[in-house]
């Protein structure tokens, strides 16, 4: 059998994502074949379009990190997977989970990298405490939406959520932010800082890069923690040197959710309890435009283009 998928033949930018008819994936020991609906699209997936990701890529290869679908007994499992943008994927088990039917697609996926990664940001890599201030880059994103509401749940002090349009401020406002502020990176640490009663922050969760990581770790306080996940402006901060962070007694931790797969119990825990907390609407993941397969492309676009708010996903269907 043949199925639809996006595939990427050459490096480059959206352009290069183009449907393709592939043969059906050929489960393997300990993996289960899972018919998508809805694949997830993550910024990560850009970078690997033009192979400037953390890892090489190598092509052929369809693009895609996670999906929500059934699998041939029938279950509605959510996975982290790769070559998620086809009509089917494969999964293996410490990383497929069960869909609550109270939880939608677009929910699941946004609880899938982005959820997992914003849990492990606060918990494991700044282990943030009640009352201590929060600092969200790019709070109307996939990952930022669901960092906002998780502080706040887990009662931290402050939350200031930067973004970039008036619009996208309103939406980590309404999600729970105390205040959001503009992006911009010229004088942003200042605006942190009134955005924190002139204090300096406890907690950045960083995903741009250049100035803006620059302007955040400036802005931590002492014993202040900055975790890095990304860098969407492609462009690296300047080099720290280690006399910066002893003075103050300062942080910097790395966070990338593939490092987790080689240890399935910091999976499974917090997605347990983030399928929990929505179920029980404690936590809203804000889904943002589903796009059929065949718009991959434009999906690609308008995240680039920071023109999405929320989980950008595809319909397989379509």
């Amino acid at each position: 059998m043949r199925v639809r998928a996006i595939q990427i033949t050459e490096f480059g930018g959206p352009e290069v994502l183009r449907l393709a008819d592939l043969p059906t994936p050929e489960p393997g020991p300990g993996q289960v074949l899972i018919a998508v609906d809805h694949a997830g699209v993550n910024y990560a997936d850009t970078h690997q379009a033009e192979d400037s990701y953390l890892t090489r890529a190598k092509l052929p290869l369809v693009p895609g990190g996670e999906v929500v679908g059934r699998t041939e007994d029938g279950r509605r499992v959510l996975a982290i997977t790769s070559s998620g943008y086809a009509e089917y994927a494969l999964g293996t088990p410490p990383m497929v989970f069960d869909v609550p039917d109270a939880v939608t697609d677009g929910q699941a996926l946004a609880l899938a990298v982005q959820g997992l990664t914003a849990w492990h940001l606060l918990r494991t890599s700044t282990r943030m405490s009640a009352g201590e201030s929060v600092v969200v880059h790019a709070g109307a994103g996939g990952v930022g939406t669901l960092a906002i509401q998780l502080a706040r749940h887990w009662g931290a002090g402050r939350v200031i959520a930067t973004a970039s349009s008036a619009e996208k401020r309103a939406i980590a406002e309404q999600l729970g932010a105390d205040m959001a502020i503009d992006g911009e990176p010229d004088g942003l640490g200042a605006r942190i800082r009134e955005a924190n009663g002139g204090r300096k922050v406890d907690v950045v969760l960083e995903m741009v890069g250049g100035q803006t990581f620059d302007e955040s770790f400036r802005a931590l306080a002492t014993f202040g923690r900055l975790a890095t996940f990304g860098m969407a402006s492609r462009t690296p901060p300047t080099p720290l040197k280690p006399g910066a962070l002893v003075v103050g007694s300062k942080t910097v931790a790395g966070f990338w959710l593939i490092d987790c797969a080689r240890r399935p119990e910091l999976l499974a825990g917090p997605m347990a309890e983030l399928m929990e907390l929505t179920q029980a609407g404690a936590l809203r993941p804000l889904v943002g435009p589903a796009y059929p397969l065949t718009d991959a492309a434009r999906a690609h676009e308008d995240l680039r283009a920071r023109r999405t708010t929320g989980k950008v996903i595809l319909d397989v269907t379509k």
